[in-house]
C-alpha cells in the first residue's frame, strides 16, 4: 500500500513539470472524447490482466500468486501513470481544465482533476482485482471497502501539497506585494515549502486520523496493555484509536505524530483478535521504536532533502538536456517545439530522480528502521518469540509468502532471521544502531555538500556562468537552422546584456530590430543599454531616445516609459523624463516602490555633464 504514495507523488511531479500550449491541438470535445476513450481502454486492459492471471492461478499455485497479483498490480499502476501522462502532455486535458470557471484560475483545482483522474486509474484496478483477491484469499471486507480503503491510504500524501498549493493560490488573489514577492525568490519557495512540511509533519495525524475514520479505542484489558508498553517504552501519545483499515481486517498496527500531543497509535481489531497478550506488547513496543529512534523526524528529513536537491538542481540538468545533441536532432527531427520538449524531459528526469531517491535511498532506511524497531521491541519485552510468532501470523492470514521481497520491509523471512540474531547475541542490535547512525551521518554530509554545490550552479556567478553559456550554445545552434528569426536574436542579446558583454548585446538586438523593427522588447531593452551601460564607450543617448519613443508608441507599460525617462534623462531633457517617469508609475500595478523612486530620482539628480554626447 506504500506504493499508493509514490504513484500520487510521481503524478504531482508529472503535472507539475506540464508547460500548457498556448494552442491546443485538440478540442475541448475531443479532449474528452480521447479521454473517455483511455479511461476504457484502461479498464479493457485491467481486466484481460487479472483474467489471464486467474486463469494461471492454479498451475501456479497460491505460494507464487501473491507475488504475480503485486507484479500485475504494479505494472498497471505505471500504466495508470502513463495514460494520465498521455492525457496531460498529448490530448490537452491541462489547457481545457484552465478555461472552466472556478477550476481555471486555481492551478491547484486543475491539479486535483487530474489526480482525480489517477484516482479512477487506480480504482479500476482495485474493483477488478478484489474478484481473485477475494476468491484466493476471502476477505470479509466488503469490495466497495476494499477499494476505499486503498484510497483513503494513500491520499493523506497530498496533504502537504495541498496545503502549500492552496495557500500559494490564495495569496496570488491577495491585494499584498511582499508574500507574492517572497514566494516568487527561490529561498522564499524553499522556506515556505519547508515551514509547510513541518506544520504539516507535527498537526497533520490530527487530520488523518479523522479521515480514516479512527475512532477511540474503548476502555479495557487490550488498551491497558498498550498503555503499560508505551508507558515502559518512555512514548506519550494523544489517544489510542481503533484503525478501520481494510474494515479492520488487515493485521497491524502504526503510530503517528512526532509530538507527543498530536501522536495516534493505530491498532486493528483484526490484530487485537488475533494477537496473543505479548505479541500485542511486542507490536506496539516495534511502533514505540519508531518514536524513541526518531524515524518519523528523519522521514521528514529525507522529504526536505528530496526538495532542496531538485530544486537547485534541476534548472542546470534541463539546460544539459537541451544542450545534448540527440535531444536536439529529436527535436529538428519531429518538429516537436522546444517547450513541450522542455516539459516530457524535465518529467521524466524528475520522476526516474524521485523513483531511484525513494526506492534505493528512502527504501534502504525504511528497511533498515524497520530492523531497528524490531531490535527495540527485542529489548523491551525480553524475547524476539512474541514478535516472530506474530511475523508468522501475519504470513498466514494475509497468505503472503514469508520470502516475498519488499521495497520498505525485509521480507518476513529476513525480519525473523534478525530476531533470532538478537537473541542469540545481544550486541547484534547495538551493531545495527552504530550501522544506521553512520549511514544517516553520511546521507546527511553528502545532502549538505549537494546544496552547496547545487546552490553555487544555480545561483552562484560560477552557475550563473555556465547557465549563461550553455543556453548561448543553445541559441546559436538553433539559430544555425532558423536564421531568420527574431525571436532568437532578442534571446541572445538579453542573455549577453545579463553578461555584460555589451557589444555583442548590441549587435544581437540591431539584428533582431534588422528583422523585426517593431519589436517593444527589444526596442526597450536597447534603449535601456544605450542610456545606462555602465561603461561610456557604448551608450549611445540620442539613439536610446529614438528606439524608447517608438518602444512606447507601439505598447506602453510602465516598464517602457521608465526606459523612456532613463532615455530623456541621460540626454539632458529633465522635464520630459519626470513627465515619463510620472507616466510609469501612474502605470505601474506592481514595483511601484521602484518606479516612485525613479520619479525621485529624476527630479532630484543632477544631469549628465553632457548631455546628448
Amino acid at each position: 500500500m506504500f506504493g499508493n504514495f509514490l504513484y500520487y507523488i510521481v503524478v504531482l511531479l508529472v503535472y507539475a513539470a506540464y508547460q500548457p500550449s498556448a494552442d491546443p491541438f485538440f478540442s475541448a470535445g475531443e479532449t474528452f472524447g480521447l479521454t473517455l476513450t483511455l479511461v476504457l481502454v484502461f479498464t479493457g486492459i485491467t481486466r484481460y490482466r487479472f483474467h489471464r492471471t486467474e486463469a494461471r492461478s492454479v498451475r501456479i499455485g497460491p505460494e507464487h500468486l501473491d507475488s504475480r497479483l503485486s507484479s500485475v498490480q504494479l505494472q498497471l499502476s505505471v500504466l495508470a501513470v502513463v495514460f494520465l501522462g498521455l492525457q496531460i502532455y498529448l490530448i490537452n486535458l491541462v489547457e481545457h481544465l484552465s478555461s472552466v470557471p472556478l477550476i481555471g484560475p486555481l492551478p491547484t483545482f486543475q491539479a486535483l482533476m487530474c489526480l482525480v483522474l489517477f484516482t479512477g486509474y487506480l480504482s479500476v484496478i482495485w474493483a477488478l482485482g478484489y474478484r481473485i483477491l477475494h476468491r484466493h484469499y476471502p476477505m470479509a471486507v466488503s469490495r466497495r471497502n476494499y477499494v476505499w480503503s486503498n484510497i483513503s491510504f494513500g491520499v493523506p500524501a497530498l496533504i502537504p501539497w495541498l496545503l502549500v498549493s492552496t495557500t500559494a493560490d490564495i495569496l496570488t488573489f491577495l491585494p499584498f506585494e511582499a508574500p507574492r514577492w517572497f514566494l516568487e525568490t527561490p529561498g522564499g519557495q524553499v522556506v515556505y515549502v519547508a515551514l509547510f512540511l513541518i506544520a504539516v509533519t507535527v498537526f497533520g495525524p490530527v487530520l488523518i486520523q479523522r479521515f480514516w475514520r479512527c475512532t477511540p479505542l474503548m476502555p479495557g484489558p487490550a488498551r491497558s496493555r498498550i498503555a503499560t508498553i508505551c508507558r515502559q517504552a518512555g512514548v506519550g501519545y494523544r489517544d489510542i484509536l481503533q484503525w478501520p483499515l481494510f474494515g479492520g481486517h488487515m493485521l497491524t498496527a502504526a503510530v503517528m505524530g512526532v509530538v507527543s500531543r498530536f501522536r495516534y497509535i493505530l491498532v486493528t481489531r483484526s490484530l487485537l483478535q488475533h494477537l496473543q497478550d505479548d505479541e500485542i506488547a511486542a507490536v506496539i513496543a516495534h511502533e514505540a521504536g519508531h518514536v524513541r529512534k526518531k524515524h518519523l523526524l528523519f522521514y521528514l528529513l529525507f522529504f526536505m532533502g528530496i526538495m532542496v536537491t531538485s530544486y537547485l538542481a534541476f534548472d542546470l540538468v534541463i539546460y544539459l538536456l537541451l544542450y545534448a545533441e540527440p535531444v536536439y536532432r529529436l527535436m529538428v527531427f519531429t518538429g516537436i517545439s522546444q517547450t513541450t520538449v522542455t516539459s516530457i524531459l524535465f518529467t521524466l528526469f524528475m520522476v526516474g530522480f524521485f523513483l531511484l531517491y525513494f526506492r534505493y535511498l528512502f527504501g534502504y532506511f525504511m528497511r533498515n528502521f524497520e530492523r531497528q524497531a524490531d531490535a527495540f521491541a527485542v529489548n523491551l519485552v525480553g524475547s524476539a518469540a512474541p514478535l516472530v510468532s506474530t511475523f508468522r501470523k501475519i504470513a498466514r492470514y494475509s497468505g503472503q509468502a514469508p520470502d516475498k521481497p519488499n521495497w520498505h520491509h525485509f521480507s518476513i523471512q529476513q525480519r525473523i532471521d534478525f530476531l533470532a540474531a538478537c537473541d542469540r547475541e545481544p550486541l547484534t542490535a547495538v551493531r545495527h544502531d552504530r550501522k544506521i547512525k553512520r549511514h544517516i551521518t553520511l546521507f546527511l554530509l553528502v545532502l549538505i555538500a549537494t546544496g552547496i554545490a547545487g546552490y553555487q550552479l544555480n545561483f552562484g556567478a560560477a552557475g550563473k556562468t555556465i547557465s549563461a553559456h550553455l543556453m548561448e550554445q543553445i541559441l546559436l545552434r538553433q539559430l544555425t537552422e532558423n536564421q531568420d528569426n527574431p525571436k532568437l536574436y532578442a534571446m541572445l542579446g538579453d542573455g549577453r546584456h545579463a553578461q555584460k558583454r555589451y557589444g555583442a548585446a548590441i549587435a544581437a538586438y540591431e539584428k533582431a530590430l534588422s528583422l523585426a523593427p517593431d519589436a517593444p522588447h527589444v526596442l526597450n531593452n536597447l534603449a535601456w543599454l544605450y542610456a545606462t551601460c555602465e561603461d561610456p564607450a557604448f551608450r549611445n543617448p540620442i539613439r536610446a531616445s529614438m528606439l524608447a519613443q517608438k518602444a512606447v508608441a507601439i505598447a506602453p507599460s510602465a516598464e517602457l516609459f521608465d526606459t523612456l525617462a532613463e532615455s530623456h534623462f541621460i540626454n539632458g531633457h529633465r522635464d520630459a523624463a519626470v513627465k515619463a517617469a510620472a507616466r510609469a508609475l501612474d502605470m505601474a500595478v506592481r514595483n511601484r516602490e521602484y518606479y516612485q523612486s525613479q520619479l525621485q530620482k529624476f527630479r532630484k539628480a543632477p544631469l549628465p555633464a553632457e548631455p546628448g554626447a
